[in-house]
């Protein structure tokens, strides 16, 4: 399983003794907190959709579909998410992915993906930490920050797993402003949208091309109990599929795809995260709003 942190805005793994009593209280209550913006508040991006919705969301993780010998036979896991900002003071995500992989042979494989992020409003400036352990054992810690040149060249910064810098004369957006995209389309009708991505994660230096399919908007009942809120009824919402591939190789096909229905205001439900071959689904069980910051400009 890679170590991808997925789009869940509105886009880990404990051991298998206590991965059904993982205090996600503790989690919801104290988030880790996203790296801080710098120079104070930015400009209002001009966006003709209604604001991010500021939440907290929690989705069980079980396993949908394996196919050959050396995918798991079995697989659970949990999805935390908090999301909070405006278009002023830019985005904080706080992200944790805890999953339990049974392979074919062997002993239970348990990863867990932590990521705290900040993104300003404007999609300019992109400041990430992440941090994966597996099994227990520390493997991965990824902190840094990009930014982005008027004529679209991207920088990176590393301070781990070790400094350095890296200019890349690509186009690129980031998470968020990757979803205000997406939201964007989905209410102008289209249906295809094709952007290049940086988000730090794997070794945060890498960039996914990549293709969102965009289905027509649906009112069908939703199924879990916690998108049954005042707020989502009669929200418009959409199935969108993402395909994340490697940079210029998309004949190969991609790394993993992620599908979701997504609302209006950015809350994700029915996740499905297919790695190739093995496929997870995660249901919300837990939303909770938070407080929405707004602009006053």
């Amino acid at each position: 399983m890679q170590n991808r942190t997925f789009l869940l805005a509105g886009a880990g793994i404990l051991t298998a003794a206590v991965l059904s009593s993982w205090p996600l209280s503790d989690l919801r209550a104290n988030p880790p907190a996203g790296p801080a913006p710098e120079g104070g508040t930015t400009s209002v991006k001009t966006n003709p959709t209604m604001p991010l919705a500021a939440h907290r969301a929690v989705y069980e993780l079980t396993l949908l579909k394996s196919t050959g010998n050396k995918s798991p036979t079995a697989a659970r896991g949990r999805i935390a998410f908090d999301f909070s900002g405006s278009a002023c003071d830019g985005y904080v995500q706080n992200f944790r992915q805890l999953t339990e992989l049974q392979p074919a042979e062997g002993p239970t494989r348990v990863s867990d993906m932590r990521s705290a992020t900040f993104e300003d409003g404007d999609g300019k400036n992109f400041a990430f930490d992440m941090q994966t352990n597996v099994d227990n054992a520390q493997n991965d810690i990824i902190d840094g920050k990009a930014t982005k040149a008027a004529e679209g060249a991207l920088s990176i910064a590393l301070s781990k797993p070790k400094p350095g810098k890296l200019n890349l004369d690509t186009d690129v957006v980031f998470p968020t402003e990757h979803l205000r995209r997406i939201l964007d389309a989905a209410e102008d009708g289209r249906n295809i949208l094709q952007l290049t991505v940086y988000d730090g994660s794997e070794t945060g230096d890498k960039l996914y091309e990549t293709t969102t399919i965009i289905g027509h908007s649906i009112s069908a009942p939703v199924v879990e109990q916690a998108a049954h809120i005042p707020a989502l009824e009669n929200m418009k919402r959409w199935p969108v599929s993402i395909s994340y591939f490697e940079v210029g190789k998309k004949d190969e096909g991609p790394n993993y795809i992620l599908s979701f229905d997504l609302y209006e205001n950015g809350i994700s439900r029915a996740l499905k995260l297919d790695y190739g071959d093995f496929i997870l689904g995660g249901e919300m069980t837990s939303l909770e709003l938070l407080p929405q910051q707004t602009c006053s400009k």
